[in-house]
């Protein structure tokens, strides 16, 4: 999953997938819209590498205004029966709470009811960063809500899991979302460079449609955010993943690196476009 997926906010120029040793790649949509690349090889190798490159346009404003409908601007609030078919498990908690733990951490954020709903995401997200610490963590998968309450710590992918966790308890529609962190500035947590892979969650009000929360950042809206994949749970968006055989020990090392770069086109080129552009390119 390394195509960006194209939206209002993100327009998609270009992008190239490159495999070596070749590769039979096909490519199709899963159940989420996701771009998937399946590669299939002919024989041993020592060693795979693979290569995506993107050129896209992020039009995403820095002080987004949501238009949620007048039905859910107040919380709570009942989706539509069509929205609540087309929802279904994504307003389904994932994860365990026997004692009812994570139950009233959520609901220590809700001051009353009925209470503004975009508010009350927002606090919620800053809580998630603010009453835990950062760490960048390299081993795999995500750890589960209470396992990041309780260590006060995680990773951005924890904190997506955690934010989405705290959403479905509130019954509402959640999904984790994988891509990249566009930081031209070099200032955001979780950036290597002026891009590192990055999570985050994406939340669906009615009007509005699906709003980018990321904890981590704690910001909302897609300015700094490219979206590659979004699923359900963490494990369906993972960016590379396949299985292979070999010898004890074939895998020795593996190395992910990105690369994000400003493109900025020269006044003959804007005005072919018929308006400034930038492009963020991802390698």
């Amino acid at each position: 999953m390394l195509r960006p997926r194209e939206t209002r906010e993100l327009r998609l120029f270009s992008h190239d997938l490159s495999i070596t040793p070749t590769a039979t790649v096909t490519w199709a949509h899963d159940v989420a819209g996701n771009a998937i690349a399946t590669a299939v090889f002919d024989g041993p190798t020592d060693h795979l590498v693979i290569e995506s490159r993107a050129s896209l346009e992020i039009t995403a404003p820095a002080w987004p205004v949501f238009a949620i409908s007048a039905s859910a601007i107040e919380y709570p609030f009942l989706y539509s029966a069509d929205e609540w078919t087309d929802l279904d498990a994504l307003t389904v908690p994932q994860y365990g709470d026997p004692d009812g733990r994570f139950a009233r951490w959520v609901e220590s954020f809700v001051m009353r009811r009925p209470t503004d709903t975009l508010s009350l995401l927002k606090d919620i997200s800053n809580g998630v960063f603010t009453q835990n610490s950062y760490q960048m963590r390299e081993s795999e998968g995500a750890q589960t809500p209470i396992e990041t309450l309780n260590r006060g710590w995680g990773s951005c992918r924890d904190f997506a899991v955690l934010l989405a966790e705290a959403a479905r308890k509130l019954a509402l529609g959640a999904r984790i979302v994988s891509g990249y962190l566009f930081d031209q500035e070099d200032s955001l947590i979780g950036s290597a460079g002026t891009g590192s892979t990055h999570a985050w969650v994406e939340i669906y009000l009615p009007g509005a449609g699906w709003i980018a929360f990321d904890p981590t950042n704690r910001s909302v809206g897609s300015q700094n955010l490219i979206p590659v994949a979004v699923g359900r749970d963490i494990h369906q968006v993972v960016p590379v993943s396949g299985s292979f055989s070999g010898g004890q020990g074939a895998l020795c090392d593996l190395v992910v690196e990105v690369a994000v770069r400003l493109a900025i086109q020269d006044h003959a080129a804007i005005m072919e476009e018929r308006r400034e552009t930038d492009f963020a390119q991802i390698s």
